[in-house]
């Protein structure tokens, strides 16, 4: 693990106690220079997101993060689930490509 997803990860890690925690770097797909940590997919199944909407599981997120959002993390796709959810439907969707910057102009 690269030191910003390793922060991130011991990060929500303490502050949810999740039963399944994944971090992933996506910055790859994205474009920044090879090796940065801009953007994590993060999927967190946590029971402190019971009876939470979807708004305020990410505004949890955010402020356990906010330093990291401050230091160079461009991008988050949340996914947060309570475990009930989980059991039910524990699928997380791809992400798309990334389309932004030079990306799109070699699209065209």
């Amino acid at each position: 693990m690269n030191p910003v997803e390793n922060q991130i990860h011991t990060k929500l890690s303490q502050g949810f106690q999740p039963i399944h925690l994944d971090v992933l770097n996506e910055s790859f797909m994205h474009s920044v220079p090879p090796g940065s940590e801009t953007h994590f997919k993060v999927t967190l199944v946590s029971s402190h997101f019971e009876g939470k909407r979807q708004v305020q599981r990410h505004q949890a997120i955010y402020a356990c993060l906010a330093e990291e959002l401050k230091s160079g993390v461009h991008a988050l796709a949340l996914h947060t689930f309570s475990p009930e959810e989980w059991l039910e439907n524990n699928q997380v969707p791809l992400s798309p490509q990334c389309l932004g910057g030079s990306k799109h102009d070699q699209q065209n």
